[in-house]
């Protein structure tokens, strides 16, 4: 028994030692708002596709509200990156969260009252994408502000996990309440949860910040161009990433249904390959917590060569535990890319210049999966969506071998200290 006693000991010493980070008053407060709003949003992405649906709208309506939400995140995150590092990240963050909730709000509220059209929802829907557009290039930033240095990759371990758990928790959940109280009740839900959110980023203590120099947007923006360009593992990611979303994952997200209604048994296989995804997700994330490692991209790099697992499998029509078990890998190895990339983004790049170098590795590496969704129809069509999916994993086991091949990449070592803030070179 004491024996039995002191590993468990060991073991909660060892789990506090993890979650650490969440003793300080900021990161708490801020956690705790961060991981309401995922939840309400993953739980409102499911409502507002019964809200269309429901009232009547057709597949190309849902199309319209997709592209609504998705097309400011892509045409504005520059700017949110350049307005994160000269106004504040917490000012810019309070901001978006207040303009998502009144958009879902009022979403709500029409929802409730009526039958608004699909425009009517569509425009919401790119008010919250809007909102998310200024909000993530900040993210990053205020992790500095409010984590100790050498909590970082703990910081975005338990960011990452929120997110996933929301992920998988989120849509399930709304599912019952769509059809125990109709979509308007939990897209009200999601409002509330952003009111959660910039209450928690209210509270934070944080110091005032030094008046902006009167420099220009564009002026800004370059020195945010100049930072991302200079340090070649960053702009080699996010070609990597680029080219993955656009060849890779955008194909394996729009055919893996169809295929999966088309051999596997329908929806009901999908969903559960896509909660696989999402448990990897924690594990993964649960794993991080407490690494240090000394080349953290390295470790991300390789924790890469679990994307195409699923993407191949499908390829080869495998049976859909076998693809459950390769998304569970892209999971895993999706998560601790994340943590370990973030982190090393935060530990590189001086904190006055950080969201604007995130936002332009932001635009790089999701902008083109965009029209990876609306081509890979087309030439899946033509050339069949098992070579489609199969030159998609392809890529992605090549583009991992190239990067983990690039000195930059193994030159990069875990810093503990803050980057100096001298200009970059160019």
């Amino acid at each position: 028994m004491n024996h039995a006693a002191g590993g468990q000991g060991k073991l909660g010493a060892a789990v506090a030692r993890r979650v650490s980070v969440l003793r300080g008053r900021n990161f708490r407060r801020f956690y705790i708002g961060q991981a309401t709003s995922l939840l309400g949003t993953s739980m409102s992405a499911v409502a507002v596709t019964f809200a269309v649906l429901g009232n009547g709208g057709s597949a190309a309506d849902l199309g319209y509200v997709m592209a609504a939400r998705i097309l400011p995140q892509v045409a504005l995150v520059l700017g949110g990156g350049v307005l994160a590092d000269r106004l504040g990240r917490r000012p810019v963050m309070l901001s978006s969260d207040t303009l998502c909730c009144a958009a879902q709000a009022a979403l709500a509220t029409a929802l409730l009252t009526g039958r608004p059209t699909i425009w009517l929802i569509a425009a919401m829907a790119a008010l919250v994408g809007t909102g998310e557009a200024f909000f993530e290039p900040a993210l990053g930033g205020l992790a500095v502000q409010i984590a100790p240095r050498d909590e970082l990759a703990n910081a975005n371990a338990l960011l990452g996990l929120a997110r996933s758990a929301a992920g998988v928790a989120g849509p399930a959940l709304a599912g019952l309440l769509v059809a125990v109280a109709g979509p308007a009740v939990v897209i009200a839900i999601d409002a509330a949860s952003y009111g959660v959110s910039v209450i928690a980023l209210g509270l934070l203590q944080l110091p005032r910040n030094a008046a902006a120099p009167g420099r220009s947007l564009l002026r800004e923006l370059g020195e945010g161009w100049a930072e991302f360009r200079s340090r070649t593992w960053l702009w080699v990611t996010t070609v990597q990433f680029a080219l993955f979303n656009l060849i890779t994952w955008a194909p394996y997200l729009l055919l893996g249904p169809v295929l999966a209604q088309k051999y596997l048994g329908g929806a009901r296989a999908w969903g559960l390959i896509m909660a696989a995804n999402g448990a990897g997700a924690i594990l993964g994330g649960l794993a991080a917590l407490g690494r240090r490692p000394r080349r953290p991209l390295v470790v991300a790099t390789l924790a890469t060569f679990g994307y195409p697992v699923p993407c191949l499998l499908l390829a080869l029509h495998a049976p859909a535990a076998g693809i459950a078990a390769g998304a569970f890998a892209a999971g895993a190895g999706g998560a601790l890319f994340i943590i370990f990339w973030s982190t090393t983004l935060q530990q590189q790049v001086p904190p006055g210049r950080l969201s604007r170098a995130s936002s332009f590795a932001t635009l790089g590496a999701y902008g083109p999966g965009t029209l990876g969704l609306a081509i890979a129809g087309p030439v899946a069509a033509l050339a069949g969506a098992g070579r489609v999916l199969g030159a998609g994993a392809a890529w992605g086991v090549l583009s991992t071998l190239v990067v983990l091949s690039l000195p930059s990449t193994r030159a990069i070592r875990w810093r503990s200290s803050a980057p100096p803030e001298e200009p970059a070179p160019g």
